[in-house]
């Protein structure tokens, strides 16, 4: 166990969203991997609104154990922020993000640790393989992570989740980084510092559903790409260009066949009007387009918290997150350790 009021070595986040079946296993795995290091380390498991009794397997793992740590959401708020909120907590000098389907094999963490000590601050776990999955699953990722990896700003390696080690110095940097659209593994790229990845093979999800169907997928791919690329407003001059040059072309080709023709080519309304609404649908998506970058800044400028802390297992006054902003911790003004009873 680790003495008291003393900074673990490694923290271990976990975001949950109805896990129940998995949480034994996970512990259970997590606990054997990182006594095995020796060295001192929590787990913070931020509880994202699950509607099973994950909360409550939490809280009995945080009673058992006093390095779990338990973060429970008043709502769900995201994946992504539910990640942040973990590394917000956390005191570890590496922070190792784990999600708990096991579909991320706990063992490949010694592997992550290995070049952390090697000098590396962010190790991030590359997939050979991915296990159980469905043929469009596959693809799909396939097409994302290879269409991200060549229209972003910053270089975000292909195949990567967030499965990975992060040194102190670059969580906190990312901890600074609060807009409200998250795409952690970008970020992670967008900081710098040496970086290098461990290759693994993926399993297939032991228990429950996956929690993110193709709606949430096209959500994160959509904030991946807006939030560390400006290709899609890039795009739109292209098409401008490309519509410019066959107006052009277009002209002496229509002289010279209703000179040639006798304009019969040319009769009726129909062709003028699909070509109406293709240019019409064309521009409405770059609109679309346009909006989408604009709710980013509506999101970012009405200053709302990323997340809001309803109740916290295992964590004193003096663990409290090391990031203040925009978050909102209603156990705050507790005196006592929060254990809340249920």
């Amino acid at each position: 166990m680790n003495p008291p009021n003393t900074a673990p070595v490694y923290s271990i986040v976990v975001p949950i969203y109805n896990e129940s079946g998995n949480i034994e296993k996970l512990y259970a795995r997590i606990n054997e991997v990182m006594t095995s290091t020796g060295d001192t380390w929590e787990m913070i498991c931020i509880n994202d609104g699950s509607r099973d009794d994950s909360l409550e397997k939490l809280a009995a793992l945080s009673v058992q154990d006093p390095r779990i740590k338990v973060i429970n959401f008043a709502r769900n708020f995201g994946h992504q922020t539910a990640v942040t909120a973990g590394m917000d907590y956390t005191r570890g000098q590496a922070v190792i993000v784990i999600d708990a389907d096991l579909q991320d094999p706990p063992e490949v963490i010694l592997e992550l640790i290995a070049k952390w000590k090697e000098g590396y601050q962010v190790v991030y776990a590359q997939r050979e393989t991915r296990t159980g999955e469905s043929a469009f699953k596959l693809l799909t990722a396939k097409i994302f992570y290879r269409l991200i990896y060549r229209i972003a700003d910053i270089d975000i390696p292909l195949d990567t989740g967030d499965f990975r080690l992060m040194d102190r110095r670059v969580v906190d940097a990312v901890s600074f980084m609060r807009e409200h659209n998250r795409f952690i593994r970008g970020m992670t790229s967008w900081v710098g510092f040496k970086q290098t990845g461990v290759k693994y093979q993926r399993a297939a999800r032991e228990w429950g559903q996956t929690n993110y169907p193709l709606r949430k997928m096209l959500k994160l791919a959509w904030d991946a790409i807006t939030g560390f690329s400006f290709w899609p407003l890039q795009v739109a001059a292209y098409v401008a260009l490309f519509f410019g040059a066959l107006a052009l072309l277009a002209i002496p080709v229509v002289v010279i066949v209703r000179l040639t023709t006798g304009y019969q080519w040319f009769e009726g309304q129909a062709t003028s009007i699909i070509l109406l609404l293709f240019v019409a649908a064309v521009m409405f998506f770059f609109f679309f387009v346009m909006g989408q970058y604009i709710a980013r800044i509506y999101d970012e400028v009405r200053g709302r918290p990323l997340y809001i802390v309803a109740d916290t297992y295992g964590l004193r006054r003096d663990q409290n997150a090391r990031y203040t902003g925009q978050r909102l911790d209603l156990t705050e003004s507790d005196a006592e350790p929060v254990t809340p009873q249920r």
